[in-house]
């Protein structure tokens, strides 16, 4: 009998994620919203909350990114980043926080909106930016400013939507927009202003006043009636917050007719409630991938690719809400095959090779990719050698690295060795990441490492006849303790290696989303070099 995960454990750990996920909202908090209000301004996500269509999903990006470094003073990084729906259009809204810091730019900002970007880049979708704040966060300035993905990446970004990629890019200025961030709306399609509390300036009174002696007030050098009708800069000046977010959605109305997004296709063949129970007790231990599957994709139409070859990868044609998708999922536990058991979760040669012609396929027929990550890594030793593991995984990497069709990932368990990457790992683009609380994302486990780190010394003590010091004992137990902390979920997605976190129960509801963004404009995803 295989020991699953209880619904209270699950439960549990999904409760804890929304707790924090609930406080990292709160912004800056109470009191700074309430100042927010007093300025005449909405929050970053009241602003987001009317501009998207009601009762639409928003699907957060990066939201704990930062959330356990600089002393919990950087919540969601000061920018709230995701997708949403406007008039019906899957777009990408960036929105700074200025409850938090008055919405200055931490280094981790600039990661959020570039990936952003990158998002709205590769699925050629609009983009959004509700622009509020004071700049760059100076005693940080080293983690912003300079470098190939300091803050000129975004403007980089900005002009190849505009020149080369088409891209429609809004940006809306509700509040300051100082030095060199003005650019983002300055290479944005349309600039929109709003009387009494925006301004956008390369200096404010202040900087203007030190470098050419020049006194003046905000609004007469960068305010909304001056950048409307002075300097031409802006396109539209509105009265307030609200009336700026219509003007936005009244620009969507007018932007070409999107694909529409009306697929029905059939419900699960089992309710989405028994994902609580799917995972082990002990991660290490086996579940039913099978049993994830039919309570996410739809029940008609699945196919399963080969499925009494290399069993340990499973490959099927299946179809979410009506979509059709090829599937690349781990199977766990042990398996019986014709050339003896396997040990899921683990990629062999011929499960390499097997997937490495699956994705072939879907590339050639325009299929969207999914992969369901639960992956310790590649096999090793004599047999595996012989048998050509290091050319089967590169095929298998290399299909799926040049794979221009959309790749989403779901981290259900492990992710770990380059089986993580042969699995579309972050590192190869792929269009969302997303994980389970239950996730766990790192080279190897906390008992590997133990013996990766450790073992010649333990192995020498036992041939020795001794007993473990209590100096290696404790060198040990930091080993787990540090491995611990790095496997946890929310380690991940607070360093961006996730694009969310997600509760079990969502999965067929985000991954639709997901998927209709990815497939918004009927085109495939250009490569990396070709796009960016």
């Amino acid at each position: 009998m295989v020991s699953t995960t209880s619904t209270g454990q699950m439960r549990q750990l999904v409760e804890d994620l929304q707790t924090l996920e609930d406080k990292l909202r709160q912004g800056g908090g109470p009191k700074r919203i309430d100042k927010q209000h007093r300025d005449g301004k909405l929050t970053a996500r009241e602003r987001i909350a009317k501009l998207l269509d009601p009762g639409s999903m928003f699907l957060e990006i990066g939201l704990l990114i930062a959330y356990d470094q600089y002393d919990g003073q950087a919540p969601a990084a000061g920018v709230v980043t995701g997708a949403g729906k406007i008039e019906g259009r899957p777009a990408i809204v960036v929105a700074n926080d200025a409850t938090v810091k008055a919405g200055a730019w931490w280094p981790e900002t600039i990661t959020k909106i570039l990936r952003a970007q990158e998002i709205a880049m590769r699925n050629r979708v609009p983009i959004v930016y509700l622009v509020d704040s004071a700049g760059v966060n100076l005693p940080l300035q080293d983690g912003i400013f300079p470098g190939q993905y300091g803050a000129a990446r975004i403007f980089y970004y900005n002009s190849l939507m505009r020149r080369r990629l088409h891209v429609p890019q809004i940006a809306a200025v509700m509040g300051p927009c100082i030095a060199g961030g003005a650019y983002l709306p300055a290479l944005s399609d349309v600039i929109i202003m709003v009387e009494g509390t925006s301004f956008m300036g390369l200096g404010g009174p202040n900087l203007v006043k030190g470098a050419v002696g020049q006194v003046v007030d905000a609004e007469s050098l960068g305010g909304a009636h001056m950048h409307t009708t002075a300097s031409g800069v802006a396109h539209y000046r509105t009265k307030d917050d609200s009336s700026c977010l219509l003007l936005i959605r009244e620009r969507f109305r007018a932007l070409p007719a999107a694909q529409p997004s009306a697929l029905d296709g059939s419900p699960p063949a089992k309710p989405a409630e028994g994902l609580y129970d799917l995972m082990p007790a002990d991660h290490r231990l086996p579940y039913n991938i099978e049993d994830a599957i039919e309570r996410i994709f739809d029940r008609d139409d699945y196919l399963e690719f080969q499925p009494n070859h290399a069993p340990e990868l499973l490959c099927a044609d299946a179809k979410l809400f009506g979509r059709p998708v090829a599937l690349v999922a781990n199977r766990r536990g042990m398996l019986k095959t014709e050339s003896g058991p396997r040990i899921g979760g683990i990629v062999y040669a011929e499960s390499a090779r097997k997937v490495a012609y699956f994705v072939e396929n879907a590339e050639r027929n325009g299929v969207p990719l999914i992969y369901l990550q639960d992956v310790s890594g590649f096999m090793v030793g004599v047999d595996a050698e012989r048998d050509g593991i290091i050319r089967a995984g590169a095929e298998m990497v290399e299909t799926m690295a040049c794979a221009t069709v959309p790749k989403i990932v779901l981290t259900l368990n492990h992710a770990s060795g380059a089986g993580y990457y042969a699995m579309a790992g972050q590192g190869f683009d792929p269009t969302f990441t997303f994980g389970w609380p239950t996730a766990r994302i790192g080279v190897m486990e906390g008992d590997s490492a133990v013996q990766a780190i450790h073992g010649p010394e333990l192995e020498r003590l036992k041939t020795d006849g001794k007993s473990v010091p209590e100096d290696l004992q404790e060198r040990i137990a930091r080993t787990r303790a540090d491995y611990d902390r790095w496997l946890d979920s929310r380690y991940a997605a607070a360093r961006g290696h996730v694009d969310a976190l997600i509760d079990p129960l969502e999965t067929r509801r985000v991954l639709a989303f997901a998927l209709e963004i990815a497939t918004a404009r009927g085109h495939r995803e250009h490569l990396v070099l070709e796009t960016l």
